[in-house]
């Protein structure tokens, strides 16, 4: 019955029923001091944003009611410890590097992975040993590394610190990750897994296994991107005797805010409680649901797409048929008021929630006017994938202790062959570095980056050109 309990909400709950009258920050006072054309969205939420009062815990130092639902969702995790996450899944990303993570330290890390991954890996002064996906032809897309590239990449580098994995990708693809999580257990390796997309994992069948079950050490969710709670929201989980709950906490408390929301914690506690509840029949009508979306778009009668597959099962992803984007694809669902979670140069990501679906005749009004005017639209010519993961793992040029100071130019991208990138090349979404800061821009990667932005997916840090190490 404890997984019946929301502590953090009760506590907020009980705090605003006292009336309390505000000589502290926030300024809002409670919601008092608040502009009135923003009152009608802001009321509620703003008396439940309150600060470190007496009764009301830290998330710091937690003691009282965020001990208690730190505790709670340990319990539905299955961890050694869950902490509360206020500043996203980067923060957790960033915390779990530096946690384990020294300068100079050998980490083999997954070439696709978040900018997140990278930025903890430079703050840590680690030096980068990055494994290359392969090309998955059933879904059209570079998605894992093959288990045989990382087991070289151990042989050639054992002194490694960690392993950094990526599981699953944005659009819901799972890989053997045990294999590959107990392939470096062998060699008494830490295994640092970022499965951001994967917090209903935790449900069990039909959803795959999640990476804390499978053996990983530390693993990261984002609870606001599959469980319903506020953006920015995640988790943290540690399920090892390789890492030490004291370590990451320390970490924590140097990255998270030190005015930390309690909407937020409350919304954390409450997506634990509602994964923590979910029944079969509850599920079962939500995964009903997903398969009857899919087979709406999957219909003989739009033919300007094929369904790519997903290990996810509330996860959909459609490709463009050769002659039509991506992009005008989704400008026509969006020009309808239908948004999807991610565009590529060929696919289309729309992300079901963990509830039925009732808008039926809107969706499928949509999809048909979609498929039409795609009919009307000018047939583009294909652009084949290129491959700018050359070798099966690479270094970079130069350290991170290396590129502290060094002066940097702007150059035209197609004169950067050769040049050292001083700062990462990134479409976003998902975030994932084209090119990245310390290595050698190539052939390559000017085409891939040609490519994606004649496909109109945008790139940051993309300023006419790419800064480079003189």
């Amino acid at each position: 019955m404890k997984q019946k309990n929301i502590p953090i909400l009760h506590m907020l709950e009980e705090f605003t029923e006292t009336n309390p009258l505000s000589f502290h920050v926030p300024g809002h006072k409670n919601g008092v001091v608040f502009p009135e054309q923003a009152q009608t969205y802001y009321e509620h939420i703003l008396k439940l944003d309150v600060t470190e009062l007496p009764g009301l815990d830290d998330l710091h130092a937690p003691q009282e009611a965020i001990a208690e639902a730190e505790e709670l969702a340990t319990e539905f995790f299955q961890t050694d410890h869950t902490f509360f996450l206020i500043n996203g899944s980067t923060v957790g990303n960033l915390a779990m590097i530096l946690a384990t993570c020294k300068q100079g330290e050998k980490v083999i890390v997954q070439r696709n992975c978040h900018k997140s991954i990278m930025n903890g890996l430079e703050l840590a002064g680690a030096q980068p040993i990055f494994i290359a996906p392969e090309y998955d032809s059933e879904v059209h897309r570079f998605t894992s590394p093959a288990y045989e590239t990382l087991a070289d990449t151990l042989a050639e580098y054992p002194d490694a610190k960690a392993v950094i994995l990526t599981y699953p990708d944005y659009f819901g693809r799972t890989y053997d990750i045990k294999a590959m999580i107990e392939l470096a257990h062998k060699n008494d390796i830490l295994v640092l897994v970022d499965e951001a997309h994967g917090v209903h994992f935790s449900l069990g069948n039909p959803f795959p296994s999640t990476a804390l079950k499978l053996g990983a050490d530390v693993v990261v969710h984002s609870a606001h991107k599959m469980a319903p709670a506020m953006t920015m929201a995640s988790y943290l989980h540690i399920k090892s005797t390789r890492v030490t709950k004291e370590s990451l906490a320390y970490r924590l408390q140097m990255l998270q805010s030190s005015s930390p929301s309690y909407p937020l914690m409350a919304s954390l506690d409450i997506a634990r409680y509602f994964l923590a509840n979910q029944t079969e029949e509850t599920i079962q009508k939500a995964l009903t649901a997903a398969e009857e979306i899919k087979a709406l778009f999957a219909s003989e009668t739009f033919d300007k797409w094929e369904l790519i597959p997903s290990n996810d099962p509330l996860k959909l992803t459609i490709q463009l048929k050769d002659g039509y984007t991506a992009k005008e694809a989704a400008m026509l669902f969006e020009a309808q008021g239908i948004y999807p979670e991610l565009v590529t140069e060929r696919q289309i990501l729309f992300i079901f929630g963990l509830a039925p679906f009732t808008e039926w005749n809107r969706l499928k009004k949509v999809i048909r006017s979609v498929n039409e005017k795609l009919k009307n639209e000018r047939n583009h010519a294909t652009i084949e994938v290129v491959n700018f993961f050359t070798s099966k793992w690479q270094e970079l040029a130069l350290s991170y202790r290396e590129m502290e100071g060094l002066e940097t130019k702007l150059i035209p991208l197609e004169a950067s062959i050769g040049e050292v990138a001083a700062e990462p090349v990134i479409p976003y979404p998902p975030g994932i570095p084209f090119i990245l800061k310390g290595e050698v821009v190539t052939h390559e990667h000017i085409q891939a980056i040609k490519q994606l932005t004649a496909r109109g997916v945008r790139i940051q840090q993309r300023n006419e050109g790419i800064r480079i190490f003189k």
